[in-house]
């Protein structure tokens, strides 16, 4: 069950391969678009893992602590 958020809450759109690294895919995102987009990813077929998560505005950029070189 989600919890609620604060009005103006950002979203980013994760992922994780098939080895386990996760990826920042979008960010700044509101909860609706990113839910979109990775709804986008998963039509896409690719055997990989695409969630929504709020963003913490004290968090580093990229949580997973590298970036999606494609």
């Amino acid at each position: 069950m989600d919890r609620e958020q604060p009005p103006g809450t950002t979203h980013r759109v994760m992922r994780q391969d098939d080895n386990g690294n996760r990826f920042l895919l979008a960010r700044g995102l509101d909860r609706a678009g990113a839910e979109a987009l990775a709804a986008e990813f998963e039509a896409r077929g690719h055997k990989q893992l695409y969630w929504v998560e709020p963003e913490d505005p004290a968090a580093p950029a990229d949580p997973a602590g590298s970036a999606d070189p494609a």
